[in-house]
Parts: structure tokens; C-alpha cells; sequence
């Protein structure tokens, strides 16, 4: 424990900096738009499919274009790109506050999907993934918290600002909080590139060789683990879209269920420190089989009870496996594609991601509207993610055997 703590103290500036990338990025995530669902739905005259449809065109734009922009991580500093994407963020906000027609509405749902969720986590994670060797996981799981700190944070806000100001305001202020609170706060953090130190500790292991994009792309392994890496963005994601829809369902009150993303939040801030330990100790590989049972656990609460009571477990499961998820995929692939061309491959992971998260509004929507049952709908998730638990087992050992042959024995024996 005091080593951690010696970790923050030494590194808390590039933390800080990345954790705010996070908390902000909460303006372009779906849990935070889709607040607003119930007022573009009425506005509009949009019905739970047709608003989910508008969403996942956007998104599934914004997941087109994340591995072209995503690049810039590789080719400037992170200040720089944070002066692009901070601004573009508060404008797609703004945006939002004036939208009047339905093709703004999707071209302001594409920038805040582009630059919220895409840009501001994949440069946060980048980041880190670069700055860090040995004690990747640990600084990838502090960052993290951002993501719970805004999950616990925002949607309060949100419900408390919508009432007294209504939601187009709620988006101006938004807008307000990351042009004056978030852009000079992080650009003054990491000012300064973070580099190795003298006294930093050894790598667990041998470092693997650095792939380029076009050689992930033709690795059979990568598409594998993309049915764990897109499992949680979809299935959050939908959730929380038709989160309004839910809590009609079930006969809950919307505050009920805003008060539930508080413990989601602190159950992924105390699993995401878990398992950044974790990873640092036995690797990232190794967590690969585990981490989608909570969430399988997650969804067959949900899809099964109606009590009040199921709000709060099925959260609590999700924290769970969200702790573990996110900072496994932050660590992931440096540990099996290496850190030089980190910033295309990752823009390439999280534009999967953001499809993932496109395609589950859009196709629960689409099933909501033709009658089909949302609770079974939320079963078949929980179904889904034990099979491919089962699948990551195989991948898991995939894996560690190709990284065998990267060892420092193994080239010695090549030679030899």
C-alpha cells in the first residue's frame, strides 16, 4: 500500500491530468445523453426506435472516423491534441443546447460520441499505456476513476440542473465546464510528456515486438478478443440508453435509478484499483476469462427481477466488472502489441467499442418497438457474455503461448 501511495505522489500531475481526460468525457457518454432521451424523444416526435436508430447512425459515424483522427495521439503531444478535442467536446455541448433540426441533432450526437467517448479516453489511455511500463495497470486503473467519478457525479447534476434550468441549459452549462474548468486544468497537468525514470521498477515481463496497425488487422487473435472487448459497451450502453424506458418498465422513479449509477461508481472505483494491482502482478492475459462473469451476473439480475432492490445489484455487478474491464483494456494491448504504434491501434479498439455501443440502442430499439420483450432482451446479454467467457479461456492461452516465443530464454534458444 505504501508503494501506491508513493506512485501517486510521484506521478500525480500526468494522473490528475489523465483522470480529468476521463471524469470530462462523461459529456459525450451515453449515460449523460441519454438523460436528455425523454426531451428529443418528445421534441422530436421520435419514437424509442426511431431516436435509438438517429443514435447509432451518429455513433457509428463517430466510429468510422476515431481511427483516422485517433492517430494524432501518435504524431503530437497529448496537450496539443487536449487543445483540439476539449473545444470540439464543449462545441458539440453547445450544439446540443441550440439543436432545432433532426440533422443537427445527429451531426451534434456524432461530435459529442467522436470527441467524448472516443477522443478524450483514447487519449487518456494512450497516454498511459506510453508513460508506464511496470506500473501500467496502476495508472491506468487511477485513471479510470474518472469515468466513475463522472458516472456518480454527472447524472445527479444533470437532474438537479434540468430542474431548475431545463435540459437545453443543462447543456450550455456543460459546455461552460469544460471550456473553464476542464481545458486549462488538464493542458497545465501535462504541460510536460511524462518519461521512464531511473527509479521506476523493472518490467514484469519482456517487452513483445511493436506491432503496426496492419499487422493487428491480420491477426486472427485481435477479432477474438474483440467479442470481450465489445460485450461491455453494448450492453452498458443499451442500458442506459433506454434507461427511461426501464424505469417506466419497472415502476421506478428516474431519481431512484440516477441514485443507483452512484454505487456502480463506487464498486468500478474499488475493482478498477483491484485489478490495476492485478494486472501489474500476473498480467492482463490472465484476467481476459474473468472479467465479463459479473456482468453476465449483471444482466440476469435485471432481466429478472422488478424490485426496487434489483436497480442497485444489477449497478453494483456492473461497477464490478466495469472496474475490471476498463483497465484491463487499457493495459491489454501494449502488453500484447507493444507501445510504439499504440495510438493508431487503440483508436482502432475503441472505434470497435464505439460501434458496439452504437449497434445496442439502435438494435434493442428497433426489438422494443416490434414488441419484443426488453427484459429477455437483457437475459440473452447475460447469456452471451458466459459464452464468450468460455471463449477467452482459449484466447487467454493463444496468447500466452505466442508471447513465449518473445522471451529472453526463447531468443536465446533461437540463436542458440
Amino acid at each position: 500500500m505504501t508503494s501506491f501511495f508513493v506512485f501517486l505522489r510521484d506521478n500525480a500531475r500526468w494522473l490528475v491530468g489523465g483522470l480529468l481526460f476521463t471524469f470530462f468525457s462523461s459529456i459525450g457518454q451515453t449515460f449523460f445523453i441519454a438523460l436528455s432521451a425523454g426531451d428529443i424523444r418528445q421534441e422530436y416526435g421520435l419514437t424509442h426506435g426511431g431516436f435509438g436508430t438517429l443514435y447509432m447512425v451518429a455513433t457509428l459515424g463517430s466510429a468510422l472516423t476515431l481511427p483516422y483522427i485517433g492517430q494524432i495521439v501518435d504524431r503530437y503531444s497529448v496537450r496539443k491534441v487536449a487543445l483540439i478535442i476539449i473545444p470540439m467536446l464543449a462545441a458539440a455541448a453547445v450544439s446540443m443546447a441550440l439543436s432545432v433540426h433532426i440533422a443537427q441533432l445527429v451531426v451534434t450526437i456524432y461530435l459529442l460520441r467522436l470527441f467524448g467517448q472516443g477522443m478524450m479516453t483514447h487519449t487518456a489511455f494512450t497516454a498511459m499505456g506510453r508513460w508506464f511500463s511496470a506500473q501500467r495497470g496502476r495508472a491506468i486503473s487511477v485513471v479510470t476513476l474518472g469515468h466513475n467519478g463522472g458516472e456518480a457525479v454527472f447524472p445527479l447534476l444533470f437532474v438537479a440542473a434540468t430542474a431548475w434550468g431545463g435540459w437545453r441549459y443543462t447543456w450550455l452549462l456543460a459546455a461552460a465546464l469544460l471550456l473553464v474548468v476542464a481545458l486549462p486544468a488538464i493542458t497545465v497537468l501535462i504541460a510536460a510528456e511524462r518519461t521512464p525514470r531511473s527509479t521506476d521498477p523493472a518490467p514484469r515481463a519482456a517487452a513483445v515486438p511493436d506491432w503496426t496497425r496492419a499487422e493487428v488487422v491480420r491477426d486472427p487473435v485481435f477479432y477474438i478478443l474483440l467479442l470481450g472487448v465489445m460485450a461491455p459497451g453494448f450492453i452498458g450502453t443499451t442500458i442506459f440508453f433506454h434507461q427511461v424506458y426501464l424505469v417506466e418498465l419497472r415502476g421506478w422513479s428516474l431519481e431512484l435509478f440516477a441514485s443507483s449509477f452512484t454505487v456502480m461508481a463506487l464498486m468500478t472505483i474499488t475493482f478498477a484499483l483491484v485489478s490495476g494491482a492485478l494486472i501489474d502482478r500476473f498480467s492482463g492475459v490472465a484476467l481476459l476469462p474473468g472479467f465479463l462473469v459479473p456482468l453476465a451476473c449483471a444482466c440476469l439480475v435485471l432481466g429478472t427481477f422488478d424490485g426496487q432492490w434489483s436497480a442497485f445489484v444489477f449497478m453494483a455487478l456492473l461497477g464490478l466488472s466495469y472496474g475490471f474491464s476498463t483497465t484491463l483494456f487499457g493495459s491489454l494491448w501494449p502488453e500484447i502489441y507493444g507501445t510504439r504504434h499504440l495510438g493508431s491501434i487503440r483508436a482502432l479498439t475503441v472505434a470497435v467499442m464505439v460501434f458496439a455501443t452504437a449497434m445496442g440502442p439502435g438494435l434493442t430499439g428497433y426489438l422494443i418497438d416490434r414488441g419484443v420483450s426488453y427484459p429477455l432482451q437483457i437475459l440473452c446479454m447475460g447469456g452471451y457474455c458466459i459464452i464468450v467467457s468460455l471463449v477467452m479461456l482459449y484466447v487467454a492461452k493463444q496468447i500466452r503461448r505466442r508471447s513465449a516465443l518473445f522471451t529472453p530464454e526463447a531468443s536465446s534458444t533461437a540463436q542458440a
